[in-house]
């Protein structure tokens, strides 16, 4: 089935066209007749004979694009002045800035927010630890933290190329929640050395929100920073993603007449969220849950493909013992994650 056009595959088409009748329609036609959705149209300037537009249009992805492009060039009367496209225009410069919340204008501030004031503050942190929840960035920053081993569909691409996920992520804190956050990618997939970066940089923030780590790795991390640090720490792929399928089945079985504790729920996926749904699920008294991986169901017992993880999930799932692969697991399920 052909992808519709989407805002992630946006340009801005800026061209000079003869100012002649009918130019607008044959441009316009040129990009529906390729499947090309319009959407701002805007005029730059216009000269004696001609006029410079920017056409906005949503196509279905790069080679698509190029495609549109391809065909207004063929039009006579019409050159392609520039192509710009709009998600990379977005993150020119990166998405995220640091702002001071107060002006510094003359000397009277720069001695309050600095030398010598900013001394007596630091010594009424150094007695009493916890003001720096009320006098420092603290109280309300997250650390982003990933080592770029499972970013979105992309798998193991790095720090530097997670980079622009992660500034993403402290975007959508500021903007549904009022939270600054800061990515923090990590060049290693050391567990440790992840753990004790973390921990050395914990004093600035107030929270941990762990992202794109791979699993099984990711358990470990997690578990060991909430026991060592006295912050939050939130891996998002594991509740983020159990918290909102928990909110949307609550609603679906409310909306069928149907109990939670009597749903059977087959999930895909015994990775980071793939578990995390299912210990949710647990907690709320669902039971009756099989999970599958690439081998198939897990089961009590499977010596193949395992890790500690999974045999935890062998052990607290499919209490009916069931084999086979997701065909199998599906049979007469309510729930299908």
């Amino acid at each position: 089935m052909m992808r519709t056009p989407s805002p992630g595959y946006s340009i801005t088409v800026r061209l000079e066209i003869v100012n002649q009748t009918g130019m607008f329609g044959r441009i316009a036609t040129a990009i529906g007749d390729r499947g090309g959705d319009i959407g701002a149209v805007d005029i730059v300037r216009a000269g004696r004979g001609f006029i410079v537009r920017d056409f906005t249009i949503n196509a279905r992805d790069e080679s698509h694009e190029k495609e549109i492009v391809d065909a207004v060039k063929k039009i006579d009367g019409v050159r392609v002045l520039h192509v710009t496209d709009r998600t990379f225009f977005q993150h020119l410069g990166g998405k995220i800035e640091i702002q001071p919340k107060i002006p510094v204008k003359n000397r009277t501030d720069l001695s309050r927010v600095y030398t010598p004031g900013v001394a007596r503050v630091c010594s009424v942190i150094q007695r009493e630890s916890e003001k720096a929840y009320r006098f420092t960035i603290k109280r309300n920053m997250v650390a982003v933290v990933t080592d770029g081993s499972a970013v979105l569909g992309l798998g193991n691409i790095g720090p530097l190329a997670s980079l622009p996920v992660m500034e993403g992520k402290a975007m959508l804190f500021k903007e549904f929640g009022h939270v600054d956050a800061f990515p923090l990618c990590l060049a290693t997939n050391d567990t440790e050395e992840i753990i004790q970066t973390v921990k050395n940089v914990a004093p600035v923030f107030g929270g941990i929100n762990l992202e794109d780590i791979a699993a099984p790795r990711c358990f470990e991390i997690e578990e060991r920073l909430k026991q060592d640090l006295d912050i939050p720490v939130f891996h998002d792929d594991q509740h983020g993603t159990a918290i909102v399928t928990l909110a949307a089945l609550m609603n679906a079985a409310a909306f069928t007449g149907k109990t939670l504790e009597g749903l059977k729920v087959v999930i895909a996926g015994a990775g980071a969220a793939g578990t995390a749904c299912c210990k949710i699920l647990r907690a709320v008294g669902i039971s009756d849950i099989i999970i599958c991986d690439r081998e198939g169901i897990l089961y009590r017992g499977r010596e193949r493909n395992m890790n500690a993880v999974k045999r935890w999930l062998s052990e607290h799932t499919n209490p009916n013992g069931i084999r086979g692969h997701l065909s199998d697991a599906i049979d007469n399920a309510d729930v299908f994650i």
